[in-house]
């Protein structure tokens, strides 16, 4: 039996045809992957945000550019363990970039046209943003399918988990709840006075205050919020925000002000003083909305009664009068009987500074005991 062998020429002719075949191969499979992402990108809001960001300061805006891999490999593909909240927009899932810097990454929902405005919105608000106790905006990557943000990472959670989740052991203490309360003001009174545009929120929330691993305030969630062009005082736009927190001027006329954002805050003021939430329908019918019920016990004498006994002290009690005092002017009916943020902002540092036994006795406050209030409370 006689036995061909192939020649030198045989093999080097048999693997250029195999490399040729692979070569073509992987080039056509990059060609597809180059247009999935750039369909994916324009998709996501791309040629939006490129749009937003050209008249932009580049001297402020250094948002990073993350690749798709960067981000799977830094969640373990997004692994459910890496979960660190869900929200209407989309899910928040903790990663550990190539540098071992952590950080949240909010990977959006498969969306409309009009989500993905939201969150091309929360990008631009956020990448001319530098304050800080506003979280911080370090990236994006809008290659995949749908587009995802890179925070700085904010190791303690909400400050609605701080007050109201059952099995969070730590009782919150009145010193910390007004350091929080503080830095929230001073942040969105620069949102409103002091960025470049002026800022509205639109979703201030206890569930929206972030706490880091000293306790200070981190402002998040700007996927719904506004620029305000500097000649308008107003905007007219479909009302959006949380119940219990929605200011009652804007639902009616859907007219946002920076106002709607005080009331809103008055309501996370509130919250900070009685440790309860903002809506319930677990509560009593007369007690499910927390400004209505908090109004009721100042015009009954009741506010010792209302406020959380777990931070009431003789020390401190005209401290949460004060506070309360500020609160209510903050949720007025009418929004320009409401303080602005600055304002908001001057009064809470200077109770801190004064400290608990120094207190003033403010001259608004013969408006709390005693009271009548001539507003009707409105509810949702």
């Amino acid at each position: 039996m006689v036995f061909l062998f192939p020649t030198t020429g045989t093999v080097i002719g048999f693997l250029t045809i195999c490399l040729g075949i692979s070569w073509v191969y992987l080039a056509v499979r990059k060609r597809r992957i180059i247009k999935l992402r750039e369909k994916f990108f324009e998709r996501n809001g791309g040629f939006m945000l490129q749009k937003e960001l050209l008249g932009m300061d580049k001297s402020t805006n250094q948002t990073q550019i993350f690749s798709a891999e960067e981000l799977k490999k830094a969640t373990e593909n997004f692994h459910e363990s890496r979960i660190l909240g869900q929200g209407g927009q989309g899910t928040v899932y903790k990663g550990i970039l190539s540098n071992n810097r952590i950080v949240a990454i909010k990977k959006a929902k498969i969306m409309d046209t009009g989500q993905v405005e939201e969150f091309i919105n929360e990008l631009v608000v956020l990448s001319q943003i530098n304050h800080r106790n506003v979280v911080k905006l370090l990236g994006c990557c809008l290659e995949t399918e749908v587009p995802l943000l890179v925070y700085e990472f904010v190791i303690n959670g909400t400050l609605f988990d701080h007050i109201h989740v059952q099995h969070n052991s730590l009782v919150l203490p009145w010193e910390t709840r007004l350091k929080v309360a503080t830095e929230s003001a001073n942040a969105f009174s620069y949102l409103h006075s002091a960025a470049s545009i002026p800022i509205i929120h639109r979703d201030i929330k206890s569930a929206n205050i972030l706490l880091d691993d000293n306790y200070a305030a981190k402002i998040a969630d700007f996927g719904t919020s506004r620029l305000i062009p500097m000649d308008q005082k107003q905007i007219t736009t479909l009302v959006r925000g949380t119940l219990g927190y929605l200011d009652p001027e804007y639902f009616r006329t859907s007219h946002l002000t920076e106002k709607s954002d005080v009331y809103s805050f008055g309501v996370v003021l509130l919250e900070l003083l009685t440790g309860k939430t903002a809506l319930s329908f677990r509560r009593p019918e007369s007690e499910r909305h927390l400004v209505t019920n908090f109004e009721s016990a100042i015009q009954e004498n009741r506010l010792l009664e209302i406020l959380d006994q777990q931070i009431l002290t003789s020390e401190n009690i005209e401290q949460l009068k004060e506070v309360a005092d500020l609160a209510m002017r903050c949720v007025k009916i009418r929004g320009e009987e409401r303080p602005t943020m600055k304002d908001v902002a001057a009064e809470l540092e200077d109770l801190r500074s004064l400290g608990t036994n120094n207190a003033p006795k403010s001259h608004h406050h013969k408006h709390i005991v005693g009271s009548t209030n001539n507003d009707q409370p409105w509810t949702v």
